[in-house]
């Protein structure tokens, strides 16, 4: 399996198809995996990229390893492969490195997709639950807060509907390192405010928001959508925190006029 050495650690990825490159960045408590089903059918003509990050999947943990460090990670990879330019989509926390790796690697960047994420720094009380999950893994281990953490993703309607996706993905959480979680929390919790990483980026950016969003709020996902030059906003309703999953055909088809918009503009 193909892999990069940062600071003494395996990081894990995987390639597939040829073309202009897409880089897919998973969000907390997932891996790569997450993407495999939402791509394999409509991006045919793409070189897509899938990348575990520390901790997550095969990716081994990188002690203390900070949001801008996952960015370093992410352009490690890139240059791997030498890929110069590409587009970069970011689920949740895979948006928080997303942006951090636009605010070092801008230059780089055909087009930026925030699916269910945002460039606000942790409120005082976010900040505090973080703390509140690490303590809670640190204590009990990862299974039960990985048993409460992923059917709130999901509407409560998907949730019941479709309990083996819910399975799956919760499987794949409860083997991944405590310290990996618990990294990954402290990462998400001392990250710092990266709107004006959005008002100075030069690609067009996507913004995928699901209505009924439990982790990012609603008012969050619209209050970022002012800020790039050239922006297209996708609200989805009845969807929570996992679009991919609860509007398959939709998001793909978004991401895919988008994707081909940011060709058109560029040529």
């Amino acid at each position: 399996m193909p892999h990069i050495v940062f600071e003494e650690k395996k990081i894990h990825f995987h390639t597939k198809g040829e073309g202009q490159a897409i880089v897919f960045l998973h969000g907390f408590c997932e891996d790569r995996s997450m993407w495999t089903d939402f791509t394999d059918d409509f991006l045919t003509d793409y070189q897509l990229i899938f990348i575990d990050l520390p901790g997550f999947g095969d990716s081994e943990v990188i002690e203390n390893c900070s949001i801008k460090k996952m960015a370093s990670i992410i352009y490690a990879v890139i240059e791997s492969l030498k890929i110069e330019a590409f587009f970069l989509v970011g689920h949740s926390m895979g948006g928080y490195v997303s942006l951090a790796f636009a605010e070092e690697y801008s230059s780089t960047l055909r087009g930026l997709i925030l699916f269910h994420s945002h460039p606000f720094e942790d409120a005082k009380e976010k900040r505090q639950n973080r703390q509140k999950g690490i303590d809670f893994v640190n204590r009990m281990g990862t299974t039960l807060y990985i048993k409460q953490l992923i059917p709130a993703l999901f509407t409560p309607s998907f949730a019941r509907s479709n309990t083996i996706i819910l399975e799956k993905l919760t499987y794949n959480a409860i083997q991944y390192p405590t310290a990996g979680i618990t990294n990954a929390l402290a990462a998400m919790r001392d990250r710092p405010d990266r709107s004006n990483v959005l008002k100075t980026i030069s690609c067009p950016v996507q913004f995928i928001i699901g209505k009924e969003d439990q982790a990012v709020t609603f008012a969050q996902s619209l209050d970022q959508t002012f800020l790039p030059k050239i922006a297209n906003i996708q609200i989805l309703e009845k969807v929570g925190h996992m679009g991919m999953f609860e509007a398959t055909p939709k998001t793909q088809r978004m991401l895919k006029d988008f994707v081909q918009f940011c060709e058109n503009v560029t040529q």
